[in-house]
């Protein structure tokens, strides 16, 4: 390494990197270097935190090459020479594998690039490995583990390995961005999964509004909920992300939809929260809580309103707060969603619908099924067609619900900014609803598990909550970094 010490590079962010790399006391073949050490220390050795599927044996030559760029005059932007670890059920048409964890896919190249993939690739990101997974994106069995797969096995979290929970399904990307094995990561949410695991981990995570991000070359649950996202050390790291992820794709109708290019960063540091109202359903949100996790979310309620933001205290924000939450949208449309992503597996492997990935299981089943898998096989009882009466009902009760009469009226209602949950309480709401939310770290519990603050608001309102967002970060400084040994 050039003119840079490697504990340096801990915790860095994106705009120190980039200066060490314009000052050219760095260079990406030494900063992939590095994080492929930190790897066999630490993810493959020691404590074993087990957050990296996969090495992309690539990243090396393709450092090389971005550096020469980079000393010809070519700079493609802000991710230029930046390691990337994305989900391993995101498509790469490399060397690597796609298998959303499970044993059945273990085998499966993707023909193509994901569309965010080629995104990662045009701005110059390295995509450096594959992170593991709670298997199928924990929409396998009612009692999987948080961060378990059965081709990777179990994910831990960094600051209690083996103890804590590292939450799901985007883990192992929740790790390795909380231990430096990469700047940056790419995670998938349906209910909860970018934003739990960033929580849990004291990092940052976004879940973009349905269709910001396109979902082509990811393998789904479902259609009306799925979307990839950052995941950071930091807010604006996550937002540098986010402009890259986002964008219209042809093959993506909900990306039709989505506002024109923006910057989520333009502006960032001179953002305040004073004079923005923050709804919260309190004793909804704290139910759950310990009396230590109660006191971290009311401290971070207090620092909102030290930073001059006012807090209102709503009855609920959606009927689903008193009603049935329900997976039926998720078991009709995975069936139908894999199917369809199935099309693209090779025929060699034998797997063409999901009735062939439960049979598969079945056969393997002494190390596929270690936590069996009901709701795939409750999946595979539907049609399959998207023509139930009962999905229908439930397609339709859930906008209505968490939309209509739930986070649109309550914030048009209270002339709300955005809303306000714990971690870990609240995510399901705007998951069926399609809209975004960011997970800030606000402190620890008595067992030092990380906590976070989530702001959440209506679609495509993401430059405003990662303003929210931004200021909460800077006035707090909620995130310590872990000493792995």
């Amino acid at each position: 390494m050039s003119q840079i010490n490697l504990f340096q590079i801990e915790e860095l962010t994106l705009d120190q990197l980039q200066t060490y790399f314009k000052n050219e006391e760095l260079t990406s073949f030494d900063l992939v270097k590095h994080y492929l050490k930190r790897i066999a220390l630490y993810d493959k050795s020691g404590p074993s935190i087990n957050s990296i599927l996969e090495v992309n044996p690539e990243a090396l030559f393709i450092a090389r090459n971005l550096d020469a760029e980079r000393k010809n005059g070519k700079i493609r932007g802000p991710l230029h020479g930046v390691p990337v670890i994305i989900k391993d059920n995101i498509d790469t048409a490399d060397q690597m594998h796609t298998s959303a964890g499970s044993l059945a896919l273990q085998n499966h190249y993707a023909n193509k690039d994901a569309f965010i993939v080629q995104k990662l690739r045009d701005a110059g990101a390295i995509i450096l490995g594959k992170a593991n997974m709670t298997e199928w994106a924990n929409f396998m069995a009612y009692n999987m583990p948080n961060g378990f797969s059965s081709r990777g096995g179990q994910v831990l979290n960094p600051y209690g390995p083996g103890v804590l929970d590292v939450s799901g399904s985007s883990s192992g990307s929740g790790a390795a961005v909380a231990c430096n094995f990469a700047m940056l990561a790419v995670g998938t949410e349906t209910s909860g999964s970018i934003l739990c695991p960033a929580g849990n981990n004291n990092i940052v995570g976004i879940k973009p509004t349905v269709g910001l991000v396109s979902r082509t070359g990811i393998i789904p649950i479902s259609i009306s909920q799925d979307t990839a996202g950052p995941m950071a050390r930091n807010v604006k790291d996550a937002a540098v992300l986010l402009e890259i992820l986002a964008g219209c794709d042809s093959e993506d109708a909900a990306t039709h939809c989505a506002p024109s290019a923006t910057s989520y960063t333009d502006g960032l540091t001179n953002t305040s929260l004073k004079g923005k109202r923050l709804g919260v359903t309190y004793d909804f949100c704290i139910k759950n809580l310990n009396e230590n996790q109660k006191l971290v979310f009311d401290q971070a309620l207090f620092d909102l309103k030290k930073e001059g933001a006012e807090i209102v205290y709503l009855d609920q924000i959606s009927p689903l707060e008193k009603g049935r939450f329900d997976y039926n949208v998720l078991l009709h449309e995975f069936k139908s969603g894999i199917n369809n992503y199935l099309k693209t597996v090779s025929p060699s492997l034998g797997l063409q619908t999901l009735s062939d990935i439960i049979a598969y299981n079945e056969k393997h089943k002494e190390d596929c099924l270690k936590h069996n898998q009901e709701l795939l096989v409750e999946s595979d009882l539907t049609e399959g067609t998207l023509t139930s009466p009962d999905y229908l009902k439930s397609r339709l009760n859930d906008l209505e619900n968490t939309q209509n009469n739930g986070i649109d009226l309550v914030m048009q209602e209270n002339q709300l900014d955005a809303l306000i949950s714990p971690n870990d309480v609240w995510y399901g709401i705007p998951a069926k609803a399609g809209y975004p939310s960011i997970s800030v770290p606000s402190g620890f519990d008595e067992d030092g598990m990380p906590l976070s603050i989530i702001f959440t608001a209506e679609a495509f309102s993401e430059k405003k909550l990662i303003e929210f967002a931004y200021a909460y970060e800077q006035a707090t400084q909620k995130r310590k970094p872990i000493e792995l040994k």
